[in-house]
């Protein structure tokens, strides 16, 4: 099966998590006998920190302006068995016109940042990379985000048939590494500052350092500042580059994932980086979401904490304890949420959805599904998304 996709980016991992998606795919797709062409716009980020200039199997096209390659873009969409666009794609609605002009390929869409799509969506605000059109006119539509979502993404864009096509991890990336002196700690958080998380990270991150002056804490990412409630036991990487992220990981016993306020409310959110830490064989610290326990089993492979306290509780566990759980997410890891998992799946959707059968979706949670979409959905979504906002507000 030939793919082209039209993306943010996949020859800069810094500062997003599409490249790093798209890089596991990419290869496992190739591994299958697949092929993948991508078309990126070569914007001035992205190009100083460039860290891929090939695909395993397929194209990578950097471009300066689309127009200065649509005979080969139509070329490629003609000879695509599925011509997909992403969210956050600076070209979305040009590159979506041209997908949508297809004749012969399977005119898909993947939301890789559903939270903000529909959060826009909900307040009438644009959605760059869509347009007016919304998601009507794909034939298939895959969201990051499963649960309330999906009926969100029928009710307020439009779309007509609608999967989960969740994060996954490449093991030959992720894998169990050396520590690295200046990121051991007792509890490690990798993560860009967000105001949605910081209520979370206060509670789950700083609360325990607070109580624990003895241990020492790690934190990774950008756009922290003085502002931001520093604690003595804290120790603060501002970058950290991608092929450090197994030795950061692998450097704590056990590692924080917070939730975006907007994400958790939809729920079936999982971050890329509960798969990437599990893969690295180090169990995880999670806030909870609706469907967590579908990806991790809590208190096995996953440790879940909603209050200080029990975070607390986590981190003063037997290492040995969570060393085993840390085994036991990596077989989880490995067998059900990798790249090659994900490659299958993509592809048995794209099929399914290509021979026009029925795609078997799973239900929406707390709606009548109806046809694989279901309206009800949407009010779940949205009242979700408005207490969300709500208790950011506040």
């Amino acid at each position: 099966m030939r793919f082209v996709v039209f993306g943010l980016t996949v020859s800069s991992s810094w500062g997003n998590g599409h490249a790093t998606l798209w890089r596991a795919l990419a290869g496992a797709l190739a591994r299958e006998g697949h092929r993948l062409d991508f078309f990126e716009r070569d914007q001035p980020w992205y190009a100083a920190h460039r860290d891929l200039w090939t695909l395993p199997s397929g194209d990578l096209v950097i471009y300066r302006d689309l127009s200065e390659v649509r005979a080969r873009v139509d070329e490629a969409i003609a000879s695509a068995d599925v011509a997909m666009v992403t969210s956050y794609c600076p070209d979305g609605v040009e590159a979506g016109d041209r997908v949508l002009s297809a004749r012969s390929a399977l005119r898909a869409f993947y939301d890789m940042d559903t939270g903000v799509t529909l959060e826009r969506a909900r307040r009438g605000q644009p959605v760059e990379w869509l347009g007016p059109r919304g998601l009507r006119h794909y034939d298939l539509v895959l969201s990051f985000t499963g649960g309330r979502a999906l009926g969100a993404l029928a009710g307020l864009l439009g779309a007509r048939r609608v999967a989960p096509l969740y994060g996954s991890v490449d093991p030959q990336v992720h894998r169990p590494s050396r520590p690295v002196r200046p990121f051991l700690g007792d509890l490690s958080y990798l993560g860009t500052y967000a105001p949605s998380r910081q209520a979370l990270l206060e509670a789950l991150f700083l609360g325990p350092a607070e109580r624990l002056p003895d241990r020492t804490f790690v934190l990774a990412g950008s756009m922290y500042d003085d502002r931001f409630p520093w604690r003595p036991n804290v120790r603060y990487a501002r970058h950290l580059e991608p092929s450090l992220h197994p030795a950061f990981f692998c450097s704590s016993p056990l590692t924080l994932s917070v939730t975006r306020a907007e994400m958790a409310a939809l729920g079936h959110c999982p971050s890329g980086r509960l798969f990437e830490a599990a893969a690295c064989g180090v169990p995880v610290l999670s806030d909870w979401f609706d469907g967590l326990d579908a990806f991790f089993t809590p208190g096995e492979e996953i440790l879940v904490a909603r209050s200080t306290r029990e975070a607390v509780a986590a981190v003063e566990l037997p290492r040995e304890r969570l060393a085993r759980m840390g085994a036991r997410a990596r077989e989880r890891a490995l067998d059900e949420h990798s790249a090659a998992a994900r490659a299958r799946e993509l592809v048995r959707l794209c099929e399914a959805a290509r021979r026009s059968e029925r795609l078997a979706l799973p239900p929406l949670p707390g709606t009548e599904a109806r046809a694989g979409i279901d309206a009800g959905g949407t009010r779940g979504a949205t009242a979700a998304l408005d207490a969300a906002a709500e208790g950011l507000a506040g």
